[in-house]
């Protein structure tokens, strides 16, 4: 099926088109609070309500390395979907690994480094107050089988503009700490706020690492490229039959083999917004915080 606006969506068969669905998850949470956030919090009861579904209708649940692992070999399960978690919310512990458990499912959680044990500090003011895990936490999640990827150290707003030397210590810096506290290789990152570029890439691979999440809004395929991984978001108004829809390989477009000339020139004007005067960065900001607003017809980042 093509996509009026440029992009192709899946077919029907998942497994026949190769399409691969990795759900994005924030906070599992009836909290919803500032409204930039609200798309970012599944209450717990939907949450394991798509657990369930998955469990029931024979999918099977990979982390990201798992799922690089599985593309190396040639070897990805029918009915695969990967789950993931960005940022390192503490909620997480409380509603999400519990539901995980139940159905012998697994994920990967991207931890924001430089706020474990403490709030995300990173959305003040409005969002500021959201408790995020602890390393005694991390640590009992990884030994539940899921895997613990980096998510940088501060969640800097545009990863893919900062300056080279600081961009390398938030990759860098993640991962080391990890490390250190769970006394294993730590191989996948999530980009905070999806951004990327050819050159983040580059850096991660240098690193260590084996794979990393983007964003895009799009259906992953074997063929994705494993530093820009597409995703698609689950969100408060993703009810059972959306759900079912995009795990079954519909609704979403497919990820472009290729960068798109669209995405290039939109960071190129971030770049340059980044080295504007402070008081015009802040504005910039706020309007980057803005509730998302997901048309599913537009063609993948």
């Amino acid at each position: 099926m093509e996509n009026p606006q440029g992009g192709n969506y899946a077919k029907e068969s998942l497994n026949m088109d190769g399409v691969i669905p990795i759900l994005m998850y924030h906070s599992i949470s009836r909290q919803s609070g500032a409204a930039f956030f609200r798309p970012y919090a599944v209450p717990p009861e939907r949450f394991a309500e798509q657990m369930a579904y998955l469990y029931n209708n024979g999918y099977t649940t990979l982390g990201v390395t798992q799922l690089i692992e599985a593309r190396q070999k040639n070897h990805i399960p029918e009915r695969c979907v990967v789950i993931t978690f960005d940022d390192g919310f503490a909620d997480f512990y409380v509603d999400a690994l519990p539901v995980l458990k139940r159905y012998n499912q697994t994920a990967s959680v991207y931890i924001t480094t430089g706020y474990v044990g403490a709030t995300s500090l990173w959305m003040q003011p409005d969002e500021g107050n959201r408790p995020m895990l602890t390393w005694e936490q991390i640590k009992a999640i990884q030994e539940a089988g899921v895997e613990i990827g980096a998510h940088s150290h501060t969640h800097p707003q545009q990863l893919d503009v900062l300056p080279v030397n600081k961009a390398y210590s938030e990759i860098t810096r993640s991962k080391e700490l990890l490390e250190q506290q769970l006394d294993r290789p730590i191989l996948s990152f999530a980009y905070p706020h999806g951004c990327h570029s050819p050159r983040l890439c580059q850096m991660l691979k240098r690193a260590g690492y084996t794979s990393a999440c983007a964003v895009k809004y799009a259906f992953s395929t074997p063929t994705d490229n494993p530093f820009a991984l597409a995703r698609i978001i689950i969100t408060p108004d993703t009810d059972q039959q959306k759900f079912a829809a995009s795990v079954a390989g519909k609704g979403w477009p497919i990820s472009p083999v290729h960068e798109r000339i669209q995405t290039k020139g939109w960071r190129f004007v971030r770049w340059c917004a980044h080295r504007l005067p402070r008081t015009i960065r802040l504005r910039w900001r706020e309007l980057l915080s803005r509730p998302i607003q997901i048309n599913r017809n537009l063609p993948p980042q």
